[in-house]
């Protein structure tokens, strides 16, 4: 039976939770129905997941919705992809607003044509100042990308004078890298069945911990997220110390 929620303590739960959605094609495909009414399903689990990390007071959710290397995927379902994207955009944002939920587009949104670009800056412009959860979409993302980026901001200010090399370190490149003004990413579920993190969030993945299920993400409800936060409220978290010293300090 999965855990309720009021079983998990405010002082246990991650602050800021990542997923893959992975297995809308399956989930499709074993209902005889095309891949892309799997990625239509999934906005419901998206509604969810959103709705779930609202009434648990998490602070923030990271949805990995494209990544860079999903261009390669067959061009009619790319398009049904960005369509969806626009769809969605347009459909929910204005439902995120009312619910004091902040909506950030994570990747690099330049290969998105200029309407779809026109529209995640307007819904982006709607819902910065709302203070509950924040909602980060990973859009044309990858970990690597993120990373390459961070380091041309830094070589950029290096070129600049405003930095010596000497200056650079691993804090100094936290604060290139996205969503580094957020809480430190505490868990990364992936869907689907698949054990990898697919490039995704490489560097703010560093101490996360990680929790693969072999739900499909249409099916991905409020039990199996549920049954995620129970994972990892059950685990010991050690960030490089020993068990025996973070016993100690937690004892202070």
């Amino acid at each position: 039976m999965s855990p309720t929620t009021e079983a998990i303590t405010q002082q246990s739960l991650p602050k800021h939770v990542a997923i893959i959605m992975d297995g809308n094609g399956r989930w499709a495909q074993a209902q005889g129905k095309p891949r892309v009414f799997g990625h239509k399903r999934g906005v419901e689990a998206v509604r969810e997941s959103v709705k779930f990390c609202r009434k648990l007071g998490i602070q923030s959710l990271t949805l990995f919705a494209f990544s860079s290397e999903n261009w390669r995927r067959p061009e009619d379902e790319v398009s049904t992809l960005m369509e969806l994207f626009m769809m969605v955009l347009s459909s929910e944002v204005k439902k995120l607003h009312k619910n004091n939920v902040k909506l950030q587009i994570v990747g690099d949104v330049s290969r998105f044509s200029d309407k779809l670009q026109e529209r995640v800056a307007q819904a982006q412009a709607l819902t910065k100042n709302n203070t509950g959860l924040c909602l980060n979409i990973a859009a044309n993302y990858g970990g690597q990308w993120d990373i390459a980026q961070a380091a041309k901001q830094v070589a950029t200010k290096v070129q600049q004078g405003k930095l010596q090399p000497s200056d650079i370190s691993e804090e100094l490149l936290s604060e290139h890298i996205c969503m580094h003004d957020q809480a430190p990413l505490d868990l990364l579920v992936r869907t689907g069945g698949d054990l990898r993190i697919s490039n995704f969030l490489l560097w703010q993945a560093a101490y996360a911990e990680l929790y693969f299920t072999e739900t499909l993400w249409p099916d991905f409800n409020e039990h199996a997220f549920a049954d995620a936060i129970a994972c990892f409220v059950s685990r010991e978290r050690r960030f490089g110390c020993t068990g025996e010293q973070i016993k100690q300090l937690l004892a202070q």
